[in-house]
């Protein structure tokens, strides 16, 4: 279903991975990567959401610094990612979101879900874009809780994620009044993902029915 592309971004062309739907889309999503890159695991992702009726796109966000970068999710990969991530940095990530909603909002309305470090990506996304976030346990989020949503937000956190403690996840209910936040029983780090040891089947079902109704109502 899905292929790859090239987007244009203010500091060079990047790639990303691009699904489409196969009626007339419902709207478009800006699929953030983790911190391993866009691997299969995020093209497999990117290629749901088309399935529901959505045009997706995944910028390979590492392409700016390291074109190509894909990790797995072992030791090696999860240094390799905070190495590239930190390089990076989030403006740097922003700039590559920016480019794919360049590509995608003049023919439709655009939102953005992402995971881990992409969850705080989409987080910005939506501070400083204005666009509708659903961010999947985005860790490094609490920094950044100063800059006000400026679109509907929903975010889902694991409750035995020790990445995330309760702690601060109650810095997003102090902060975030109107977000929709979820907060899964039983789920660790990276529930959604099937590549990772703490994947729960049940839990990435409900809250992707959740998403998928949020964007029903945020993208109409």
């Amino acid at each position: 279903m899905g292929q790859t592309i090239s987007i244009s971004t203010r500091h060079g062309r990047i790639s990303a991975w691009q699904a489409k739907p196969h009626n007339k889309p419902r709207g478009a999503l800006i699929v953030i990567q983790e911190i391993f890159g866009v691997n299969p695991h995020i093209r497999q992702v990117t290629d749901r959401f088309a399935n529901y009726g959505y045009l997706a796109v995944a910028p390979a966000l590492f392409d700016l610094v390291h074109p190509g970068t894909e990790l797995g999710y072992d030791e090696a990969g999860v240094a390799r990612g905070r190495e590239v991530a930190a390089e990076l940095g989030f403006n740097g990530a922003l700039d590559g979101v920016r480019g794919a909603y360049d590509l995608l909002e003049a023919e439709h309305r655009v939102g953005v879900v992402g995971y881990c470090w992409g969850g705080s990506v989409a987080y910005l996304a939506n501070a400083r874009l204005g666009l509708p976030a659903v961010s999947y346990y985005g860790g490094r989020t609490v920094p950044l809780l100063h800059e006000r949503p400026k679109a509907p937000l929903m975010l889902h956190f694991g409750e035995d994620d020790p990445l995330i403690p309760p702690e601060d996840v109650q810095a997003h209910r102090d902060a975030l009044s109107s977000a929709e936040i979820h907060v899964w029983p039983g789920a660790g780090h990276g529930f959604n993902c099937d590549q990772r040891a703490d994947y729960n089947e049940d839990v990435a079902k409900q809250a992707l029915e959740r998403t998928l109704a949020f964007f029903q109502k945020t993208l109409r």
